[in-house]
């Protein structure tokens, strides 16, 4: 069912602010059990869960040779923590974003194509309010999607090759509680530069009442600007592209941590946000759904 079942009556909008909180906060809970509940998304996750346990059970069988895979591989048989950063850094450039575009590309675009937004949008809630809840909806699912994939890595990397002290990409040894912090800080460094994702998932959800449409636009996006990033031609606008920091997050593991590359991510990640959040509002401001 839609988060509409759980909205304050009329009164609510009018009266204190308390109220209004409460039903923001009603609103949000029900947005997140939505998400959070649906077979799909919750099947996305059993895949994304897939990634480092298949990656693990590989190299446990066949030790990887210096070169062959992505960053950080041929260290996990001497430190299982190493299975955690190899499977976001393997989950990065498609599985975690596909995810992320299935649920954006579903949040306004599924509504509107079962008749529940037009119910929703006549009820006392500003559409701000609504897309705001939303967004935060779909980073949480980004935000889970990111955990769900660093600690099934580092399960699985304790369990196959055991925990120890982490060398960090600066010469460092870490012990291995400063080592999960860092993969902890790592993991959350990941969920920040899907919110990129999650925005313009939203975006392109208000522009058509076609769920399958709205994600597939939104993966190729995310397809289409990495490959306008490994184009060498194109290299004048690559600090341009959201995609150009999601690796920027080996700045944690270096000591002292080189915090340069990681702002500068952020910061491109939240102008995108605030971008296409405000597209999102202006199309779905000027949209004729209630009628």
């Amino acid at each position: 069912m839609s988060s509409v079942e759980v909205l304050s009556p009329p009164r609510a909008e009018t009266g204190g602010g308390g109220l209004v909180r409460r039903s923001d906060l009603r609103l949000l809970g029900s947005e997140l059990r939505l998400v959070m509940t649906r077979r799909r998304n919750i099947a996305m996750l059993v895949v994304l869960a897939l990634a480092p346990t298949v990656i693990g059970i590989a190299i446990r069988l066949s030790r990887p040779s210096d070169g062959d895979g992505p960053p950080f591989l041929t260290s996990i048989t001497e430190n299982g923590l190493f299975l955690v950063l190899t499977a976001l850094v393997a989950s990065l450039p498609v599985f975690l974003p596909l995810a992320v575009a299935v649920v954006a590309g579903e949040s306004v675009a599924g509504e509107a194509s079962t008749g529940t937004l037009r119910y929703l949008l006549v009820t006392p809630v500003h559409r701000a309010r609504l897309l705001a809840v939303k967004l935060s909806a779909i980073c949480f699912y980004a935000l889970v999607a990111t955990l769900t994939v660093a600690v099934v890595g580092l399960v699985v990397g304790g369990l196959l090759f055991g925990l120890g002290d982490m060398t960090l990409l600066s010469g460092t040894t870490v012990g291995v509680g400063e080592a999960m912090v860092r993969a902890l800080l790592v993991s959350l460094y990941v969920a920040a530069m899907l919110t990129t994702v999650a925005a313009i998932g939203l975006f392109i959800s208000t522009l058509t009442e076609v769920p399958l449409a709205a994600m597939s636009a939104t993966a190729i996006t995310v397809v289409v600007v990495q490959i306008v990033g490994a184009v060498p031609q194109l290299s004048a606008i690559h600090d341009w592209l959201f995609t150009n920091d999601w690796l920027a997050f080996a700045g944690l593991l270096r000591s002292p941590v080189d915090t340069g590359p990681v702002v500068e991510g952020l910061a491109v990640q939240a102008a995108y946000v605030a971008v296409f959040s405000a597209l999102a509002w202006a199309r779905l401001a000027s949209k004729d759904i209630t009628s």
